[in-house]
């Protein structure tokens, strides 16, 4: 038996819709001989430092009538021992994360700029309560700075109280800020105890 397995990637991206991001059937249904596809090969190791996962592009050689594919691996394997470029890979569209066809306008890409959030939203669980959006510090930083409204100076004065994330993952914890987000620097928006629904505010 081998060490490795493919691993089924759309429990993975139902369960994550901003940060992983997967090819519908669609896009996988224009694969074609020829055409590389990216896969996921899970294995166990007793490397402490080792991955649970290698992510490796596969070569189409046959897409089957019954919507499987065969491949070869076009990677050289940096942990997995029984596995060597060339060798045959038999997958399903389940499997496959990335292909040559993929959307560039995916929610995953949508969301990749960074933002700062407070830890009472991004572990503790608690609603989005209250977000500004500022002029960026880098490139890659959206501005928005998001908290549950509720910290405290002294929480908010500790740096490991506060991530630097992209914005999608905030919105896989909640999402119910996300038509907000095309807002200019400058705005800034508090939820209603009540209705809970935002408003602007003054930042």
């Amino acid at each position: 038996m081998p060490s490795w397995y493919l691993e089924d990637a759309d429990p993975i991206a139902a369960n994550n819709p901003y940060t992983f991001y997967k090819p519908s059937r669609e896009i996988i249904a224009k694969v074609r001989p020829g055409e590389v596809v990216k896969l996921i090969f899970g294995f166990s190791s007793d490397e402490p430092d080792a991955p649970r996962a290698e992510r490796m592009w596969v070569l189409v050689d046959e897409c089957l009538t019954d919507g499987r594919f065969r491949g070869r691996l076009d990677n050289e394997p940096r942990h997995i021992q029984d596995l060597k470029p060339d060798d045959t890979v038999w997958f399903q569209p389940c499997n496959i994360i990335a292909t040559e066809h993929d959307e560039h306008d995916n929610l995953v890409e949508r969301y990749v700029k960074r933002c700062f959030v407070t830890m009472r939203v991004l572990e503790d669980g608690l609603k989005v309560g209250y977000l500004y959006r500022e002029e960026p510090d880098t490139d890659n930083d959206s501005g928005w700075r998001i908290t549950a409204n509720d910290e405290s100076d002294e929480y908010m004065s500790d740096s490991d109280n506060i991530a630097f994330v992209s914005l999608g993952a905030v919105l896989s914890k909640d999402d119910s800020f996300r038509d907000l987000l095309g807002a200019p620097n400058g705005c800034a928006y508090v939820r209603n105890p009540l209705t809970g629904e935002f408003e602007e505010c003054q930042a």
